[in-house]
């Protein structure tokens, strides 16, 4: 087993790392690849030093047998080709191809199986928002099809990478220090602050990390579910936030939820309002599953239901996701 990793300097690429590492997955030889800014750089992986190659057109990725990409959409168009040329399948984390009818949208917890029908050899990771969003819908629409979903998400600084992060951690030492905050990687200072926009606008007032939701669940869930997404980045570091709230075809119970979430992969409930326990980011990132937690009936709609979930973005909501579509791939083939 033959594996590389594009973008690997990158917040996404540096999680690869640790995600394939913590669950000791199976590989001989690790080829890592960048831009010509982090080509040379050093990483250490089970106790070998692997250099960055620059990433070029040509045949490096003969004998690769998988390619996780996280570089950009445009990066992942313009090497697709010789990732895939010759066999190896590219698991890509960029937004590139995801809605390409041709390229399957996976989350392992609810469509695995589509990941075998690829005939491009090209294998697209959900946004971030929408994978934690899948997981715990999934277990509901077994109950009953979920018709629509109102979804408001709370994104960390993690989302638009690691220089991101420093910034938003570099605002608060700043304003403590009395002085003018940078501002850099988004609109507005994050720090003490809340942004209502991921992403840029389009035509019909939503922005484009909305828009996904919408599409992007359809798509994974095989569902004609109708979703509206507000997407608010708000000043945590990493892990995402969302409230959710579903209308389905017939009323679902607190004890139906709370017996099918205990019992759906890739999810953990915590519950117990009594006691204020309820997911929050502080202390999950770096944790694998989805975390769900608020669950109640809406009490403005009989057939309503609401709930509330937390997962780390760079984990869940990127890297784990993809090496989980991996080991699917080597289980099938097994």
């Amino acid at each position: 087993m033959k594996v590389a990793i594009v973008g690997a300097s990158g917040a996404v690429g540096q999680e690869f790392l640790r995600v394939l590492d913590e669950r000791n997955f199976p590989m001989d030889e690790l080829l890592l690849f960048g831009s010509s800014r982090s080509a040379g750089t050093t990483y250490k992986f089970r106790g070998k030093d692997i250099v960055v190659k620059e990433l070029k057109h040509g045949d490096d990725f003969k004998g690769v047998d998988i390619a996780f990409t996280s570089a950009g959409a445009g990066t992942s168009k313009e090497f697709a080709e010789d990732i895939t040329k010759h066999g190896a399948v590219m698991i890509d984390n960029s937004s590139a191809f995801r809605m390409d009818a041709d390229v399957p949208l996976v989350v392992p917890e609810v469509n695995a199986a589509d990941a075998q029908n690829r005939p491009r050899g090209i294998i697209a990771n959900p946004n971030c928002t929408t994978i934690q969003m899948v997981v715990a819908l999934k277990p509901l629409e077994k109950l009953s099809h979920i018709k629509r979903v109102h979804v408001s998400t709370y994104q960390a600084a993690s989302g638009a990478g690691a220089a991101a992060m420093d910034e938003l951690a570099n605002q608060y030492r700043q304003i403590v220090n009395g002085e003018k905050p940078t501002v850099e990687k988004f609109a507005y200072q994050l720090a003490y602050n809340l942004i209502p926009q991921v992403d840029v606008f389009t035509d019909n007032g939503y922005t484009k990390e909305e828009m996904k939701m919408h599409h992007e669940t359809r798509k994974i869930m095989h569902s004609d579910v109708e979703v509206s997404a507000l997407c608010v980045r708000v000043p945590s570091l990493r892990a995402h936030s969302e409230a959710i709230w579903i209308e389905t075809e017939r009323p679902i119970s607190v004890e139906e939820a709370r017996a099918a979430f205990e019992a759906a992969e890739g999810v953990v409930v915590q519950d117990n309002p009594e006691k204020k326990e309820y997911p929050m980011p502080l202390f999950l990132a770096g944790k694998d599953p989805v975390y769900v937690g608020r669950i109640r009936k809406d009490i403005s709609n009989p057939n309503g239901f609401s709930f509330w979930c937390v997962s780390d973005q760079i984990k869940k909501g990127a890297a784990l996701n993809a090496v989980q579509i991996a080991e699917y791939l080597i289980k099938i083939k097994n």
